[in-house]
C-alpha cells in the first residue's frame, strides 16, 4: 500500500523544506512517495521539485499535474506552507484503509485540535461558501475548501478525467465531481496553523467572488 502525498508549490521557498521534512519524518502504515510541482515559482529555483511549470499556470494544473504522476493507492493533497500538519495523515488515510471511505476531508471547523486566530472575513466565507456548495452538492461538508483531501485510487480514476480548472476554483470542481460520482465521503477534524498576508497568504476577496460563479458552473452547467 502506497500514499502519493501531491505538493503544488508557488513562491513557497521559505517553507517548502520544512514541509518536506515534516512529510518525511510521519510515520505511517503504508509506503510514501512525495510529487512536488513547482507552478513556476519566481523566488528561487526549486531543486526538490518532480515537476516544473515555466509559468505559473494555478493550483488546479499543478494538481492535474501531480495525478498524473501518482503511483500510490491513496493520495493526498498538501499544501507548501506551514498550515497544515502531515502529523495528522494517519487519522486523515485511516478511513480509506478501513474500507469506509473513497474521498476525506480535513475539516478546520469540525475539530478538537488546536487552529491559529486569524480573520473572521475568511471564517464567514469559507461558512458561506461551504454552504452554497453543498446546495447543489448535497452534501453536508463544513470545510470545502480546505487543503487535505484525500482520494483511494479509484475514487481518483473516476473523477480526475472531469478534472478542467486550472485556479482555486479545483477546490469546488473536485467537489462537484465527488458529488456527481456519488463517492462516500468522511470529514476528519484537523489542526489549522494559518498564514497572514505578510507571511505569504494569497487567498483573496477576488478568490471568494470567482468561487460562487465555479459552484455554479461545475455544479449546473457540468454534468460529468
Amino acid at each position: 500500500m502506497k500514499l502519493s502525498v501531491i505538493i503544488p508549490v508557488y513562491n513557497e521557498r521559505k517553507t517548502l523544506g520544512h514541509v518536506i521534512s515534516a512529510v518525511k519524518s510521519v510515520l505511517l502504515d503504508v509506503e510514501k512517495e512525495i510529487i512536488i510541482v513547482n507552478d513556476g515559482s519566481t523566488d528561487g529555483p526549486v531543486p526538490e521539485a518532480t515537476i516544473t511549470f515555466e509559468q505559473n499556470r494555478g493550483k488546479g494544473a499543478a494538481l492535474r499535474a501531480g495525478f498524473a504522476k501518482a503511483t500510490g493507492d491513496i493520495i493526498l493533497i498538501q499544501d507548501g506552507d506551514l498550515e497544515y500538519d502531515p502529523r495528522e495523515y494517519q487519522s486523515l488515510i485511516q478511513p480509506i484503509l478501513d474500507g469506509k471511505a473513497d474521498v476525506v476531508y480535513g475539516s478546520r471547523l469540525v475539530t478538537h485540535h488546536p487552529h491559529r486566530v486569524l480573520y473572521n472575513h475568511h471564517y464567514l466565507a469559507n461558512k458561506f461558501l461551504t454552504s452554497f456548495s453543498n446546495l447543489f452538492s448535497n452534501l453536508n461538508l463544513s470545510d470545502m475548501e480546505t487543503c487535505y483531501k484525500v482520494f483511494s485510487r479509484s475514487a481518483l480514476d473516476d473523477i480526475k478525467p472531469c478534472l478542467t480548472a486550472n485556479r482555486f476554483g479545483i477546490e469546488i470542481e473536485l467537489t462537484a465531481q465527488i458529488s456527481k460520482h456519488h463517492l462516500r465521503v468522511y470529514e476528519v477534524g484537523i489542526s489549522y496553523s494559518g498564514r497572514t498576508y505578510e507571511e505569504g497568504k494569497k487567498i483573496g476577496w477576488k478568490d471568494g467572488v470567482a468561487a460562487l460563479w465555479h459552484i455554479i458552473r461545475y455544479n449546473v452547467f457540468r454534468r460529468s
